[in-house]
């Protein structure tokens, strides 16, 4: 049988066959990326304003060192804390949801297209001429991806923590308007990380057969189904912790007033 070899002609830099306005997904999610990543450099920069009553941040949770209420260590900052650098606790802890949203599989996806244009979208021509693949810096790091799931995991319960510190009122138990804000980041964060591809497979992507352990295929069904809307929930959580420090930053500036339901 006769065969006919076809080069491989990469494309020029946006060159496409396709009729959609393709570009418009990439956009938005550089500007939402873009937007996310400067308002959580400001707020974290300025180790100020992030805990109003018994509300923390949790850009700023768990506080290691600063307001003495909610501080683990000290008022701060500590001594080994180099001087030179202006200290903030954000840098302390940011860190870790920081690097488990990098190396998110959702997530590289999103943000090759958007900020690397690797490629600008499917079918879209990229400017360069050779795949980058994961095998270099800085895309290697995205390999640790699992190992930044057990410490989200940590963080997680410790802003479930935080929920519960937010009933907390001088005159005795209560629920405010913050206390519900909280709660709901918390929930949005942990559909967002227990739907992650890394505990999908601990939960039962280890497994060749999974009808001989009825727990585990439940628990590994639960995770198929947060993760089927794993992107919608990326962006939800992204969104509520983000607002959730702007919650708390604007009733700690008196622009807002933290409203107590009961």
């Amino acid at each position: 049988m006769p065969q006919i070899d076809v080069p491989l002609i990469r494309g020029r830099f946006g060159e496409t066959s396709r009729p959609d306005n393709w570009w418009v997904q990439p956009l938005v999610v550089f500007l939402g990326f873009s937007l996310f990543i400067v308002y959580s450099t400001w707020a974290a920069f300025q180790n100020n304003y992030y805990s109003s009553g018994p509300l923390l941040s949790p850009f700023y949770s768990p506080l290691f060192y600063g307001d003495p209420r909610f501080a683990w260590f000290g008022s701060g900052p500590p001594s080994w804390f180099p001087s030179f650098i202006p200290f903030s606790s954000a840098f302390l802890i940011l860190w870790i949801p920081g690097g488990f949203r990098f190396t998110c599989y959702y997530y590289r996806g999103a943000y090759y297209k958007a900020f690397w244009a690797d490629p600008p979208n499917c079918a879209v021509g990229e400017p360069r001429k050779t795949y980058w693949g994961e095998r270099t810096f800085p895309l290697l790091i995205q390999n640790i991806h699992r190992y930044f799931f057990y410490l989200a995991v940590i963080v997680i319960a410790l802003l479930a923590r935080d929920v519960w510190e937010a009933t907390k009122f001088d005159n005795g138990f209560g629920v405010s308007v913050g206390t519900l804000v909280l709660t709901i980041n918390v929930v949005l964060l942990s559909c967002y990380t227990f739907g992650c591809h890394s505990f999908r497979h601990l939960s039962g992507g280890i497994k060749d057969i999974l009808s001989g352990s009825p727990v585990r295929k439940k628990v590994y069904d639960c995770v198929g189904c947060l993760n089927s809307r794993h992107m919608r929930f990326a962006w939800f959580s992204l969104f509520g912790v983000g607002f959730s420090d702007l919650y708390v930053r604007m009733c700690a500036m008196g622009f807002w007033k933290d409203i107590r339901l009961f």
